[in-house]
């Protein structure tokens, strides 16, 4: 049977995910489809709205609700004309009809077929981590969804102690947030440092201490073998490779994720480590069907992190609705979500300081907390890692993100006082204050809010890592007491 080909049915969007990466290019495409070419459909698996993955871990520390990381209101899909249908797993893309086959055995029908699919946890092949089914066993959790983290708080005053497989950036969190209920809990990772793809040996002991300090004791190059209950009737715990058995009311799994490309690869489209995209995030297998996220492979890379994910997402609603935009690539900074550590680390980070081309800036003060190295070539700045420095990492940020010229009096860098602090007053409108978004001074300023929340509503600042935070209220207060000439 021949396709329609009046203009309503041509221009079918579909998206599979609704996550932060599918809510995102939903909000893009609509602010670049004025006249509503488009029609919408988004099927998400979760029930839930549209939330801040990035902030679960203030969720399971008790510092926000679970309303309060949601992202895009349910009725904003019904306001901008989009069909938002949640809970609705898809089984099978079918490319030769331009459909999805849903688990419930229904057909939706697309022009355009967008896969946020996101990413999955990895559960290690460990004795006794998952069931004959291959689910993870009752106190077993990973720490990806809304439902994990209300799966976890629905059992907090059962759990004294919890043992966290994994040191990375979620497992880290997870720990932090557990520890701040009370819970005593030990992170256990095989590497010799913590967040060891982002940080260099002597950043990863001092956040090892940090953590400790905070109530995370930290196991490095160890190895888990089993997970078993029954010692002498005490409950459950972790037995490690070297003989040490941990106590374990719960065994949080955060050893890493894996883009879900299930759908993709059975649909025959080209995958690597991910789906594999052009610039303009579409398939290189299929013109009709693009990947965003998680999910997606450009130029070999797959970034994991929120900031490359909301940039994918401009350039494909972008794309899709005839303009120029094309993906290059992202600066990725990554930074830990976790109540008392302040942690951002970027490019370059694990370089010797007797590399001929690189100039090395450290400075470590343990005992406090702080490490920060800053690494320049031909003076710009190509990596950092800044542990414990609030007050220069958004000008280190910045030079790396803009690949700016450094200071000529290098030592500013860490150490703010070398040069005249920054008042907000003074920042220049182009100066961005939120990389998640993309949000400059300049339009935190013009956007005429007064509160926080309000440049949140308006501009979206604050609402990816939530790194920014003080720095827009630093900008509203300087706006508030600069006298206006009469």
């Amino acid at each position: 049977m021949s396709r329609p080909t009046d203009v309503a049915v041509v221009n079918r969007i579909l998206v599979v995910g609704h996550g932060m990466a599918g809510a995102r290019f939903v909000q893009e495409l609509r602010s670049r489809d004025l006249g509503r070419r488009f029609e919408v459909t988004v099927l998400g698996a979760e029930p839930e709205a549209a939330y801040n993955r990035v902030l679960l871990s203030s969720v399971l520390a008790g510092k926000l609700t679970p309303a309060e990381i949601e992202t895009v209101p349910s009725a904003w899909y019904a306001a901008e004309d989009v069909e938002l249908r949640t809970g609705v797993e898809v089984a099978a893309i079918d490319r030769h009809g331009r459909r999805v086959l849903t688990t419930a055995g229904e057909h939706v029908p697309y022009d355009h077929l967008v896969l946020a699919t996101g990413s999955t946890a990895w559960v290690p092949p460990i004795d006794g981590l998952t069931g004959d089914d291959g689910e993870p066993g009752r106190d077993v959790a990973v720490f990806r969804t809304l439902a994990d983290c209300r799966a976890m708080l629905a059992r907090l005053d059962r759990i004294r102690y919890a043992v966290v497989l994994g040191g990375g950036l979620l497992g880290l969190e997870a720990a932090r947030g557990l520890a701040g209920r009370g819970v005593r809990v030990q992170v256990v990772h095989p590497a010799d440092r913590l967040m060891e793809r982002q940080l260099d040996l002597d950043a990863g002991r001092v956040l090892a201490r940090t953590m400790d300090e905070l109530g995370v004791r930290v196991r490095l190059n160890a190895r888990a073998v089993r997970f078993t209950e029954g010692w002498g009737g005490g409950g459950r715990g972790l037995l490690l490779e070297d003989g040490t058995r941990l106590p374990a009311d719960l065994l949080v799994v955060a050893c890493g994720v894996r883009p879900n490309t299930r759908l993709a690869a059975a649909a025959g489209l080209a995958t690597d480590r991910a789906i594999v995209v052009d610039d303009a995030m579409t398939s290189v297998t299929d013109p009709a069907i693009h990947a965003i996220g998680e999910c997606a492979e450009h130029d070999g890379q797959v970034y994991g992190l929120v900031a490359p994910a909301w940039e994918q997402a401009a350039v494909l609603a972008d794309a899709l609705t005839g303009g120029p935009a094309r993906y290059r690539g992202s600066a990725v900074v990554t930074r830990l979500k976790a109540a008392g550590v302040d942690l951002a680390a970027m490019g370059e980070t694990d370089v010797d300081d007797h590399e001929s081309d690189a100039e090395v800036l450290r400075f470590a003060d343990p005992a406090r907390g702080t490490y920060q190295k800053v690494v320049i070539r031909d003076d710009r700045v190509t990596g950092a890692i800044m542990l414990g420095g609030a007050e220069t990492v958004g000008a280190v940020t910045q030079l790396f993100d803009r690949a700016a010229p450094v200071p000529a009096d290098r030592r500013a860098l860490i150490f703010p006082g070398v040069a005249a602090a920054v008042d907000p007053a003074d920042v220049p409108d182009d100066h961005t204050v939120c990389r998640c978004n993309g949000v400059t001074a300049g339009r935190i300023r013009a956007c005429g809010a007064d509160t926080v929340a309000e440049v949140a509503a308006t501009t979206r600042a604050t609402t990816g890592c939530g790194g920014c935070r003080a720095d827009v209220a630093a900008l509203l207060t300087s706006r508030s007491t600069v006298e206006v000439p009469a």
